[in-house]
């Protein structure tokens, strides 16, 4: 089961962007979460094609489960 923690941002253009970060640590916590997001924001150290992160949108954990299959 692979996790990806979701940080999803509003734009000075009026967009949404999003950055994952895999593996994250558990428990979440929201409050470095919300923290970590302030300081990306306010090091405007990513270029999004969607504009520059101006706001805090949401955060999210999102699991995902994949089943390989041998074909012969």
């Amino acid at each position: 089961m692979t996790k990806v923690l979701e940080l999803q941002f509003g734009t000075d253009l009026g967009k949404s962007a999003k950055l994952t970060v895999d593996n994250p640590k558990e428990p979440i916590d929201p409050a470095a979460v919300k923290l970590a997001m302030e300081q990306i924001i306010a090091s405007n150290a990513f270029l999004m094609k969607s504009g520059t992160l101006v706001a805090i949108g949401e955060a999210r954990v999102v699991e995902r489960n994949v089943t390989e299959y041998k074909l012969v």
